[in-house]
């Protein structure tokens, strides 16, 4: 009983482990890179209401005030960070801001493409932004891919969804790809299509054979 006990136990570290560092790792705060964007809107005010490309820095440019760095600050702080800077040259804004990453959703989705996706939108929603999964998506194999290199896949991914982690809690970046892939079903239909095609096909060429004589 003990050994068994003993067995299960190291059988869980192994698997818990590798989960537990990725999503330890994913799950502080992400900083803005080049790329993303930012949906800024200020009551009163259409000259800053719009949406922005975060530029090398990272910083922001904004019209006539200029640039405004973004080093340092975490895309979940983005709105009281910008009411503190527009505060500068404006009395009192009123300020609503979000970071949006842009990402990939491909495979087996209803509209695949390129979609700028809100930082904090949990990952499972990320793919209703696409129009969901077709039939035909293998939902529990969907994974992200940076540069080639899958970065959530399996396990941890499943607990990431789990847990209704946000796009911004596990450190996705703008460029990443969100790939669902196609559930493999056999056609019986054309399996026996086929099937009929090769019990035929002899007697077909037989009958051909005698005709030939």
């Amino acid at each position: 009983m003990i050994q068994r006990l003993v067995v299960r136990l190291a059988a869980l570290i192994v698997i818990a482990g590798p989960l537990a560092a990725q999503i330890a790792k994913a799950t502080p705060a992400t900083g803005f890179q080049v790329g993303d964007q930012i949906s800024l809107q200020v009551d009163g005010d259409t000259l800053f209401t719009k949406t922005l490309t975060v530029g090398p820095g990272p910083a922001l440019t904004l019209p006539v005030i200029g640039v405004i760095p973004l080093a340092g600050v975490q895309r979940v702080d983005v709105e009281t960070y910008l009411t503190q800077q527009l505060g500068r040259y404006m009395k009192s804004p009123v300020v609503h801001a979000k970071a949006l990453v842009r990402l990939s959703i491909l495979g087996e989705v209803e509209h695949p493409g390129f979609y700028a996706v809100a930082a904090d939108v949990v990952i499972g929603d990320a793919l209703m932004v696409a129009g969901g999964p077709t039939r035909d998506a293998k939902v529990g194999d969907w994974r992200i891919e940076r540069n080639g290199e899958r970065v959530w896949v399996g396990d941890p991914l499943r607990q990431a969804i789990a847990q209704n982690m946000t796009i911004d809690q596990m450190n996705l970046h703008t460029g990443d790809q969100i790939v669902v892939p196609r559930e493999m079903r056999r056609d019986s239909e054309a399996t026996w299509r086929i099937i009929g095609i090769l019990v035929t096909l002899p007697v077909a060429i037989y009958g051909l054979t005698r005709l030939g004589h």
